[in-house]
Parts: C-alpha cells; sequence; structure tokens
C-alpha cells in the first residue's frame, strides 16, 4: 500500500503533529487546570486522571504522526477517532458555560464545537487516510 502523501499535506500533518504534542504537554503541565474543567462529570475516572490519559494519548499520537510512516493512514484514522471521542468535552465546555482557553461567551465555545470536526478531518486529510478511502488500491 503507498502512503505518499503531498507536500501541502506533509506539512499539514506536522503542523498536526506539533500540536498534538503542545496540547498533549498543555494537559501535563500549564493548562492542566483548564483541561480538569472540560472533562463532563459522567466520565468514570477522575477528571485529572483522565486528563493526564488524554495528554499522554495526544503526546504519542503527536509523536507517531512524526516519525511513523508504515502505518500513515492507520494513525490518520485512529487521531480522528480520538477528536471524536474527546468532543463531549468541548459539548460541556459549551453547555456549563466553562471558561477555559480563551472561550469566554457562548458564542465562543459553540464555535468552538464547529471546529472539531475540521480536526477529524485534517488527521484523515492529512495522513492520506481519506484518498484510501476513496481508492483503496491508492
Amino acid at each position: 500500500m503507498n502512503q505518499h502523501t503531498s507536500k501541502i499535506q506533509h506539512f499539514f500533518r506536522i503542523l498536526l503533529a506539533l500540536s498534538l504534542l503542545g496540547a498533549g504537554i498543555g494537559h501535563l503541565t500549564f493548562a492542566r487546570t483548564e483541561f480538569q474543567a472540560q472533562v463532563p462529570n459522567w466520565v468514570p475516572l477522575s477528571k485529572d486522571l483522565t486528563v493526564i490519559l488524554s495528554g499522554i494519548v495526544e503526546i504519542a499520537f503527536g509523536l507517531a504522526l512524526l516519525f511513523v510512516r508504515k502505518y500513515r493512514y492507520q494513525l490518520g484514522w485512529v487521531t480522528a477517532v480520538f477528536f471524536v471521542l474527546v468532543f463531549p468535552g468541548n459539548v460541556a465546555q459549551y453547555l456549563n458555560r466553562i471558561d477555559a482557553f480563551g472561550l469566554t461567551s457562548d458564542n465562543l465555545r459553540l464555535m468552538r464545537l464547529f471546529f472539531q470536526p475540521v480536526l477529524i478531518l485534517w488527521a484523515l486529510w492529512s495522513t492520506g487516510a481519506l484518498r484510501q478511502v476513496r481508492r483503496p488500491d491508492a
């Protein structure tokens, strides 16, 4: 299976990887409290453990997107699924009117909800996973 992507896809995959690394480091350090505020109350783990685990996952995905070529399509899908799984945190932030990350109004928190599909598509497109769906023989 050819895992080739264009230069622009490569650039955006690197940008996504660096963003995930930054977010993951933030989960573990300077933004930990803000991330804890986004964890919905129905999550069965403690908010701190949830934030730590999601930070570790983000760092792992960031590193994998940077360095693992053989499974690039699969990484795109797994990263996209991760973005789907953390979406309830964004919904909770909106519904509970939680101010975090500069999102200090209902309008800003609502706009953030619409960015999640962009992240999902970004993960799929930048890794070539979308093209693989359209042309499985590519």
